[in-house]
């Protein structure tokens, strides 16, 4: 007799154990609004197999003008709550940079949020690539800086010119893709260029970019598919997550 009802695949967890993108720091940006949420969102991560995150909340100007002072009172309320978890992650910080005028104002202040090792997420704007990115990479390279780009399949301006890419990475600047990229959440193109930049061995580092409570049920999805699997098998061994 045939089964018409086929048995749902159960999720895998993630093959690396570090997040470095993630907005779970309640109510300082665009992504967890308060603790409860927070505490759910670190849990659906430790179901992910993740033992270790490094939030990186939005320091852009004019919008989340984050410093260290309105980002770890959160984070320390987030960590009281889930004191008591068993099981929960390690939560860290750093901080999503925009490239602009208060990421050079940090900068000169020499006290910017930086992920261990000296790495710094950099994020370009959506609409064109700052005309300063390439001066930038090198200030930061010569201050001692790692910089990270953070998901470069988002940005469609390069699309139609993918030599950009390489051009950057070879210039230093390594590249950070979205799972939730990989897993189709924001569209087809995003999925192909998050591919293609795997193909190229240009991808460096994943995050989740988790922002809310939807972010995690389309990973849940995706840890079920033949997808991950695919792209698991394709990047195993390849990133640098778990050497920070």
């Amino acid at each position: 007799m045939f089964n018409f009802f086929k048995r749902k695949r159960e999720p895998e967890q993630l093959f690396f154990n570090t997040d470095i993108h993630c907005h779970i720091i309640p109510g300082i940006d665009d992504g967890s609004p308060d603790v409860n949420t927070s505490v759910e969102l670190v849990g659906r991560m430790a179901k992910w197999g993740l033992r270790r995150i490094i939030a990186s909340p939005h320091v852009t100007f004019g919008t989340f003008p984050n410093t260290r002072a309105t980002v770890e009172p959160p984070l320390e309320e987030l960590r009281k709550a889930l004191a008591d978890v068993s099981g929960s992650p390690e939560i860290l910080h750093s901080a999503e940079y925009r490239i602009d005028d208060l990421l050079v104002k940090q900068l000169d202040e020499g006290n910017p949020m930086t992920l261990p090792q000296n790495y710094i997420l950099i994020e370009n704007a959506f609409m064109q690539e700052p005309w300063n990115l390439d001066q930038l990479v090198f200030d930061l390279q010569v201050k001692g800086y790692r910089p990270i780009l953070a998901h470069p399949e988002r940005y469609s301006y390069y699309y139609n010119r993918k030599a950009r890419y390489k051009q950057l990475h070879d210039a230093g600047l390594l590249f950070q893709c979205n799972v939730l990229s990989l897993a189709g959440a924001y569209g087809p193109a995003e999925k192909h260029i998050a591919e293609v930049l795997i193909k190229e061995d240009l991808v460096d580092f994943l995050g989740t970019d988790l922002h809310r409570v939807k972010h995690a049920d389309v990973i849940d999805e995706y840890l079920a598919s033949k997808d991950y699997l695919k792209h698991r098998d394709a990047l195993q061994g390849r990133i640098f997550n778990d050497s920070l």
